[in-house]
């Protein structure tokens, strides 16, 4: 089992903006100035976006290299916004436009999409993996 550990912490720039240490790698994270923070880093749903891209793109190259088909380049354009539904109740709409390039039939390309429903990410995303966030104070 592979856990991973990410910290986030105020960066005392802004009043949003945050350190975000995953691994060896640092970043920042923020909202855009029109709601408050500095634009210093992405927002909160931009990383969720970008986790989901990055996992469907690696999940598609993974494969693909298995297979050893000729895919030579894939990218992934995400959107996010919230919706309602006739009950009024609100919702997180997620489009995802998956490009693949290379030498591919219709049968590979079609594959490829039911693949990246597969990406790791994705199947935590649509509740496939049951997941569970228990939150707690620290001492």
């Amino acid at each position: 089992m592979h856990t991973v550990t990410v910290k986030v912490e105020e960066s005392g720039e802004g009043l949003y903006t945050q350190t975000v240490q995953a691994g060896a790698h640092a970043l920042k994270a923020d909202e855009p100035v029109d709601l408050g923070g500095l634009d210093k880093g992405p927002a909160p749903y931009d990383l969720l976006l970008s986790a989901l891209g990055a996992c469907t793109s690696m999940t598609l190259r993974m494969y693909a290299n298995q297979k050893k088909w000729d895919l030579k380049k894939t990218a992934v354009t995400l959107t996010h916004e919230k919706r309602e539904d006739a009950e009024k109740k609100k919702y997180d709409f997620i489009t995802r436009e998956i490009t693949v390039e290379g030498n591919l039939d219709d049968a590979q390309r079609q594959r490829l999409l039911e693949i990246a429903n597969k990406c790791p990410v994705h199947r935590t995303l649509t509740g496939e993996m049951r997941p569970i966030v228990e939150s707690s104070l620290a001492k």
